[in-house]
């Protein structure tokens, strides 16, 4: 058991560095790849140590980075958000899971939405801090340490690139204004 939860937060670990990774790409299609191996990574690692729901979560994250490199639109939204639902309510119903998948499944919801529908970094990045805060509260939740570093530095990742932005942004337009 205890060799599985090593191997668990090494995949943790892995998904942190990718993810970290792909929080700085500007291409929003590089962003999802980069992102999509993070996510395989953290699925893993929540499958490992029993989280059903961010393993879930995260598989599909993963999946759907991947098909909206590609494809985006409504079908494939609808389709993300309808095994979102169909898995919590397996999961709720069936399984009988506690409330706190609740919280895995409301982050997941809000990374499906802003994974399709936004094709702007920055839009993503700003949709996802919330995303990441309820990641964060899940993963403290269910102890995994690396789940908790994941969304830690996600969140920092996400502040940092946005500040990054509206810094050069303004200083951008504050050259234009000397002109």
């Amino acid at each position: 058991m205890e060799n599985q939860l090593i191997i668990a937060e090494i995949f943790g670990a892995i998904a942190v560095v990718f993810n970290f990774i792909g929080y700085r790409q500007q291409d929003i299609n590089r962003y999802r790849l980069i992102s999509a191996i993070a996510l395989a990574a953290v699925s893993t690692h929540f499958f490992m140590l029993g989280a059903l729901a961010a393993g879930i979560g995260t598989a599909l994250a993963c999946v759907r980075n991947l098909i909206a490199m590609y494809y985006r639109g409504n079908a494939i939204l609808a389709m993300f958000v309808v095994l979102n639902i169909a898995f919590f309510t397996y999961e709720w119903g069936v399984l009988d899971s506690p409330w706190i998948i609740i919280i895995a499944y409301s982050s997941s919801m809000i990374f499906t939405v802003g994974s399709i529908v936004f094709n702007d970094a920055a839009q993503v990045r700003r949709w996802f801090i919330f995303a990441e805060a309820l990641g964060l509260v899940y993963a403290v939740m269910v102890g995994s340490i690396f789940g908790t570093i994941f969304n830690i530095t996600n969140l920092c990742s996400i502040f940092y690139i946005l500040f990054r932005d509206r810094k050069q942004k303004k200083a951008t337009t504050s050259d234009k204004h000397q002109d």
